[in-house]
């Protein structure tokens, strides 16, 4: 790593707010994970292809988030969030647009959270994410500061974001297996699937 040390990058107020922004970014993805695999194993709300390649789509962004804590930051992680963000909003539009007009056997999946589907608060979640770096960019900039930089290894930031990257980690572990119990190796479809108990 070039320029000043992990510890001093620390101390510079644009990269804590820069880690700050993604730490929150990362824990609110995080629980949005959360609450849908909630939803599937506590009520049994199996999610449709569609919003399985969302929860992919979700994780693309929390992998570039994670990159940026374990590699430094760098536009290359934030380009990688951007790409899956722009891939959520693609597969929340379709989706919603199929289930727009409801008939039978295509109606929402699921139950509504404050009168909103997941297709929904999907297209919401991808309009947020990429609103969120927008500001951030226009705030921070592209200064030189940042393109590295390193929370200090024993800082409560380093830790929280360990912790918060591992556990989403297991999350797609989890998420993983039972897409393979629900759908086996083949293709998922919307009729037969086999729930994870």
């Amino acid at each position: 790593m070039t320029g000043p040390s992990a510890h001093s990058d620390a101390a510079d107020p644009l990269v804590v707010l820069n880690d700050l922004f993604l730490l929150l970014m990362l824990a609110i993805i995080a629980g949005i994970l959360t609450t849908a695999m909630t939803m599937q194993y506590v009520y049994g709300e199996l999610p449709c292809p569609l919003c399985l390649l969302e929860r992919v789509a979700l994780f693309g962004v929390a992998f570039g988030i994670a990159m940026n804590f374990r590699h430094g930051f760098s536009y290359r992680n934030t380009g990688i969030s951007l790409l899956f963000a722009i891939f959520l909003l693609v597969v929340s539009v379709r989706q919603t647009l199929l289930d727009i007009y409801p008939r039978p056997g295509h109606e929402y999946i699921g139950t509504a959270v404050l009168g909103l589907h997941m297709p929904v608060w999907s297209i919401l979640i991808a309009l947020a994410i990429l609103t969120g770096y927008a500001l951030k960019l226009t705030v921070l900039g592209d200064d030189d500061r940042l393109e590295h930089a390193r929370i200090a290894r024993f800082s409560m930031l380093s830790r929280v974001a360990q912790v918060l990257s591992l556990y989403v980690v297991v999350l797609c572990v989890i998420n993983f297996a039972s897409v393979i119990v629900q759908c086996g190796f083949g293709e998922c479809h919307t009729d037969g699937y086999a729930l994870l108990k």
